[in-house]
């Protein structure tokens, strides 16, 4: 599930720490104080105000889970194509950033319980031929239906020839791009969601893919009132697991056990829900 920010380095100064220190639990291993990275470039799931601070759903959440933790917690930003190396090299603890599991990022970090779930979809400006060719949304799971999926992927083709698909670089949507439409479209990487909608806008590509729940939140925004979803999703398989998972080093296990028990909680007793239906005005919960 999702995304570089340039326009951070003049923000920095308004969030409350900076990258520097070493991550850190409490001498007892109670994890009393949790520095937590995101990306701050993701809207909704998470992105900056106008006065600098970092906000959105996974920032609301991520406040309820240090509180349900009973821990200090403090916001970082990084750049989402160095996360994980920054995660392991001590920068801080955790990483909320709408980040899915997949089998390259289980060898280097450990992952929490889900706390949301949400394919990966096509958007695309309305007076495209791109809205008829590529038909109406069927949702396809790499994982629990291959052929399905593959079918559908090769039905795409002959509209994606010759045109300009867009995703974010380092993104699961980009690691399915190059899997499976390599030979069918020109794939465009861009360091941040933000970048590749503006060419969008600008005509400079033709389709961008990314998680749902950001395309239904750009396609909000004046610029995008005129871009639409189109054609199939997809989520599993190369795209991991379609959810967001808290990312922790690998030996950081009691911190993980406080994650996973704050999670169940919130999502058992409906506040992830009511979160959820705030930030995207759609329930992504996990429910399996």
């Amino acid at each position: 599930m999702k995304t570089g920010l340039l326009r951070w380095i003049g923000l920095a100064a308004g969030i409350l720490i900076s990258l520097a220190g070493a991550a850190r639990a409490d001498d007892a291993g109670q994890w009393s104080k949790i520095r937590i990275a995101t990306e701050g470039a993701y809207a909704p799931w998470n992105y900056m105000s106008a006065d600098g601070k970092p906000v959105g759903y996974e920032i609301d959440l991520a406040q309820e889970l240090c509180r349900r933790m009973k821990a200090e917690c403090e916001i970082v930003a990084q750049d989402w194509d160095g996360m994980l190396p920054a995660l392991n090299a001590g920068k801080f603890d955790a990483i909320i950033a709408s980040m899915s599991v997949t089998p390259e990022r289980q060898k280097v970090a450990s992952f929490s319980v889900p706390y949301a779930k949400a394919p990966n979809a096509f958007m695309m400006m309305k007076d495209s031929p791109l809205v008829a060719e590529l038909g109406p949304r069927v949702d396809y799971s790499l994982k629990k239906d291959p052929e399905g999926a593959k079918k559908a992927i090769e039905a795409m083709a002959p509209a994606l020839k010759g045109r300009v698909l867009a995703v974010q670089g380092s993104s699961t949507a980009a690691t399915f791009a190059t899997a499976e439409l390599k030979d069918k479209v020109e794939i465009r990487e861009y360091k941040t969601t933000e970048e590749h909608n503006l060419d969008l806008v600008a005509g400079r590509v033709d389709l961008v893919m990314g998680n749902i729940t950001m395309l239904k939140a750009a396609m909000k925004q004046p610029d995008l009132a005129n871009a639409t979803l189109g054609g199939p999703t997809f989520i599993e398989g190369v795209l991991g697991s379609g959810t967001a998972n808290v990312a922790m080093r690998k030996d950081d296990t009691a911190l993980k056990a406080k994650f996973d028990a704050a999670i169940h909680e919130v999502n058992a007793d409906g506040f992830n829900r009511e979160l959820t239906e705030k930030w995207f005005g759609v329930d992504i919960t996990p429910r399996d």
